[in-house]
């Protein structure tokens, strides 16, 4: 018997059934591409079922493929300027010295939960590197036997608790960016920038509330005494020297060991920022997604110090963002079928969606809809790409019900993040990180899916009826 299957043995009540939960998802559970794969294929027999013929159908299926072609990149760099910037030198040494400050297990397992959501609020991608970096930084202190299957659950928190809340939200840059977004949701919802979703103050206090239970719970779950099961316990090497960038050859490699382009580089980009906050509005700044990645792209370079360690910082990141190239046009291909594939009546599936949560009316909208978005998450794990499914029906009912559109996008975002706690696919960069299974975090993390769910459905539930409807404002077309 393993140290592992001995550990899962050992366990009693919740821990028990999530260790059982994450074994059954680890041998059951297709990979992420295969189940967008068969979204493709229950997509189309849906509009099949409703009416659209075969040609209508397998038109939209290719006429969509691509119409995300931008923001597929866009979301693959959020991933990549993420991780570029946390294993930059500057940041190590932060990790190293933050890892420093816990007196005791517990706290330890707190201060990564903590650090974790905070820094998601910034960018996701960034969150999982940096959180997993500092969860073995903590590791390394033999003394304070911390149990790392806590502190690896705590390093997730990011992604699992309030990612969509923050700034790299997929479906709220979408909505502030109208190059990004499809023509038929354009028409729908308009352009919604950040003062309408992000920057709301109750999106702000949703994000706190989360932010606190989780600390709460990561706090008080973590093992004590003999059930503490440390890195070393698990086999697990926190050697975390990284290979050296090689010495410079030649001459004509002398601007790849320079600092010169990469600060002149950042230069442009404060003039650039400095430029943008001056001459629009704050918010229209912030909700710019090209602009973001700018900023994060150019503050790895600098981070990194010279081109050649950048590109080696970049190399190592590119594994990280394959599944978001390959599965993001199929989540376009699903969301054209079902907006374009019209059916019996004229009507397309997205049609017949909005009807149906429309019928729900204004009262219990924002809880039927939170839990759809929960339940579909927990089988289509997309970072948000789903919106682009989701949000032609959902929109079009939450304007029929006059339901506020910007909360409506904050419903899914606080909900999409609810199902990556038992769903380990996006936990994939971490444990990458970190060394160990899905198995030995989703017990940790399946104690917090039982405590969010039904507070997040609540927090959607009064927070939204805070808010007025506002009409949408569509812009003129070209």
């Amino acid at each position: 018997m393993t140290t592992a299957t001995k550990g899962a043995d050992s366990e009693r009540g919740l821990a028990r059934v999530a260790q059982s939960l994450a074994g059954w998802t680890e041998k059951w559970f297709p990979d992420a591409y295969v189940v967008a794969l068969a979204g493709v294929v229950l997509v189309s027999a849906g509009a099949l079922a409703n009416g659209s013929s075969p040609q209508t159908v397998v038109d939209a299926f290719g006429g969509g493929f691509w119409d995300l072609t931008a923001f597929t990149l866009q979301m693959a760099m959020v991933v990549l300027t993420g991780y570029v910037v946390a294993t930059s030198p500057p940041v190590a040494k932060l990790i190293d010295r933050l890892a420093t400050i816990p007196g005791s297990a517990r706290t330890a397992v707190s201060l990564v939960a903590f650090l974790s959501m905070s820094v998601s609020f910034l960018n996701w991608g960034l969150s999982l590197v940096f959180s997993g970096l500092l969860a073995r930084a903590i590791a390394r202190r033999t003394e304070l036997r911390v149990d790392y299957r806590a502190l690896g659950a705590a390093a997730f928190m990011g992604v699992g608790a309030v990612w969509a809340l923050g700034l790299s939200s997929s479906a709220a840059q979408l909505q502030a960016t109208p190059a990004s977004l499809p023509p038929e949701l354009l028409q729908i919802t308009g352009v919604l920038d950040f003062g309408t979703t992000i920057f709301t103050w109750q999106s702000l206090l949703m994000c706190a509330i989360l932010i606190a239970l989780t600390v709460v719970i990561a706090h008080f779950s973590a093992p004590t005494g003999a059930a503490i099961r440390t890195a070393e316990d698990m086999d697990v090497d926190l050697d975390d020297r990284t290979e050296p960038v090689p010495p410079r050859s030649r001459p004509g490699e002398w601007l790849e060991y320079s600092r010169v382009l990469p600060v002149l580089a950042g230069v442009m980009t404060l003039g650039w920022l400095i430029s943008q906050l001056l001459t629009k509005p704050v918010l229209t700044t912030v909700s710019s997604l090209n602009g973001y990645l700018l900023v994060f792209l150019i503050l790895g370079l600098v981070l990194h110090g010279t081109p050649r360690q950048f590109l080696q910082a970049v190399a190592n990141a590119v594994p990280a963002v394959g599944g978001i190239l390959v599965q993001f046009p199929l989540y376009a291909a699903m969301a054209a079928i079902i907006t374009r594939a019209e059916g019996r009546g004229g009507l397309a599936v997205s049609d017949r969606l909005a009807e149906l949560f429309t019928n729900v009316g204004a009262g219990w909208f924002a809880v039927v809809i939170g839990l759809y978005t929960v339940v579909l998450g927990i089988f289509i794990p997309s970072g948000g790409g789903k919106w682009l499914v989701e949000a032609p029906y959902v929109m079009q009912s939450a304007t029929d019900v006059q339901m506020n559109l910007g909360w409506t996008v904050q419903i899914y975002n606080v909900a999409e993040a609810v199902p990556n706690l038992v769903n380990p696919f996006f936990m994939l960069p971490l444990l990458a990180v970190l060394g160990v299974r899905a198995r030995d975090l989703v017990g940790f993390t399946f104690l917090q899916f039982i405590f969010h769910l039904p507070v997040v459905l609540v927090l959607v539930w009064l927070l939204g009826m805070t808010f007025d409807f506002v009409p949408p404002v569509i812009p003129a077309g070209p």
